[in-house]
């Protein structure tokens, strides 16, 4: 019999599964997988046409998914610390998309996702990108890096220090850089150029494909990336490779720790450019590299779920699979994502996607598989957020959440599993404005927040329309009011012919904000 067998035995012969499933401290193996810029249309059980996800689908058609589900921000920073911390992000300062050399923004001691498991007894790992960042401000690459994901929580890390398109392109390993040769020590500088490595701007004939100014920095496996970087050679990895790499890891984790609870945050790099898909996978999309990278996200999941049965722990093991934000076509490399698009519609029925506050830019994909427990074969209508995975993983193994952390996190379990449709009344959604100032790219401070409530959204007056790598932000100087059940692509601001409501909801946000927590 299986550990969760000897656990539920005695419960099951009372219970019906479904009852069981909530009846008390839980101890299921959990794994979070975080796509990167994956779009609500990206996935083939969410409507694409043109790419396909057997591997996804299959996954859903194990457990349920969801289509009223959210990260809580437009890009990928804010989004893994609401993740992880059970906070908005935008009640943090400092919490826009980070340098590679950003001081670590959770720090030590603080109550998070991965700490709470281990005080519930599980092993935690995290894999993949961490873009949260590392140290005290002065990040020494060449020695111990700290704080970082073993001072909140994490028992092991693997994990790149921010995006693929910004240096260092180095892998860590729990606190130091992965295969370093002390003879050529790292240096990277995010505003003067260090050594005299070839780069994008002087260089545009050493390049796979050319980026734009902000991605015109220190050149590395053909790519230029953003912010210059010397030293570390042996240490950097290989574009193509990189997926198998953090894939083997992440098996090694659960392979070692299989006969005792195990938390991986399995954080993915695809679709994020730069988009450079293993050669077995160029090709399969018909849709160029970025095709070609959702295509090999898919594969990854579903070498992942083999790994699982073949241990014998796929049945022990819960599932979350989702995406930081919603997708984008160009985003700052000519890689003809834009050219080789056709009629995919990549968030599918919503507006815009990644930087924005439309519906595009936040309602990602989202399936919740445990055998036995999970619903299978259910697509759900409850309204949840990541920032709620951390309250309902608590509720599910029986740990307490200390009164002021985790402060917009609600205890949705029953709605995770797939077990009622009852989810959140309200979800408060946020972005960044990005503004391009020549050859950097940077955050203008502006907030846009918006909440969502029932059928209606809103969106929190602002500044002037602006889009950001052709993706619409949605802004405007006015309030903006849609009823998303008739009109999911929010083309009709009906904030002047409902009044009353548009002044409820903007109280209501405003009210948010001001009690600085949403949990009750």
């Amino acid at each position: 019999m299986t550990r969760r067998g000897l656990l539920l035995a005695s419960a099951a012969t009372l219970l019906s599964p479904r009852a069981s499933a909530l009846a008390g401290p839980r101890k299921p193996n959990i794994i979070v997988i975080y796509a990167d810029d994956l779009g609500y249309g990206d996935v083939g059980c969410y409507g694409s046409k043109t790419i396909q996800t057997p591997n996804l689908d299959r996954l859903a058609a194990r457990g349920t998914r969801f289509v009223n589900a959210y990260s809580t921000s437009a890009t990928c920073t804010p989004s893994r610390y609401s993740l992880l911390t059970g906070d908005y992000a935008w009640r943090a300062s400092g919490t826009q998309i980070l340098p590679g050399d950003a001081p670590a923004i959770i720090r030590p001691g603080r109550f998070t996702l991965p700490s709470m498991l281990k005080q519930a007894g599980y092993a935690t790992g995290v894999v993949g990108k961490w873009h949260l960042g590392l140290g005290d401000g002065k990040v020494d690459w060449n020695g111990e890096i700290a704080p970082g994901p073993l001072d909140i929580g994490f028992d092991y890390g693997f994990y790149m220090p921010a995006t693929l398109d910004r240096v260092p392109t180095v892998l860590i390993e729990n606190r130091r850089v992965v295969n370093l040769d002390p003879a050529d020590p790292i240096r990277v500088d995010y505003k003067a150029k260090v050594g005299d490595e070839p780069t994008g701007f002087d260089n545009p004939d050493l390049l796979k494909f050319r980026g734009d100014p902000e991605h015109s920095n220190t050149i590395h496996n053909g790519i230029s990336r953003i912010g210059y970087m010397t030293g570390g050679k042996a240490a950097r990895w290989t574009d193509e490779d990189l997926t198998d790499v953090l894939l083997g890891k992440a098996v090694e984790f659960v392979t070692a720790r299989k006969g005792a609870p195990f938390f991986l945050y399995f954080a993915m790099n695809e679709p994020h450019v730069p988009r450079a898909p293993h050669p077995r996978f160029v090709g399969k999309s018909g849709m160029g590299p970025r095709g070609d990278t959702i295509v090999q996200l898919d594969w990854t999941v579903g070498e992942l779920v083999r790994k699982l049965e073949e241990l014998g722990v796929a049945d022990d093991t819960m599932i979350v699979f989702s995406s930081d934000n919603g997708p984008i076509l160009f985003d700052g490399y000519e890689d003809q994502a834009v050219e080789k698009a056709g009629d995919h519609r990549m968030a599918g029925p919503y507006r815009s996607g990644k930087y924005a506050i439309y519906e595009g830019g936040t309602r990602v994909p989202m399936i919740v598989t445990w055998p036995g427990n999970a619903r299978a074969g259910h697509v759900s209508q409850a309204m949840l957020s990541h920032v709620d995975l951390l309250a309902s993983l608590a509720g599910l193994v029986g740990q307490p959440l200390p009164a002021d952390q985790a402060v917009d996190s609600f205890d949705l379990r029953a709605a995770f599993l797939g077990q009622s449709e009852k989810g959140r009344d309200h979800v408060v959604q946020d972005t960044k404005l990005m503004v391009t100032t020549g050859t950097t790219v940077a955050s203008s401070g502006a907030r846009i927040l918006a909440l969502r409530a029932g059928d209606w959204k809103f969106i929190r007056g602002s500044v002037e329309p602006h889009e950001f790598h052709g993706n619409q932000i949605g802004t405007l100087p006015r309030h903006q009011l849609y009823n998303l059940a008739r009109d999911p692509g929010e083309r009709d601001d009906v904030a002047a012919k409902v009044p009353d409501r548009t002044r409820q909801m903007a109280a209501w946000l405003d009210k948010i904000e001001r009690d600085g927590r949403s949990r009750r």
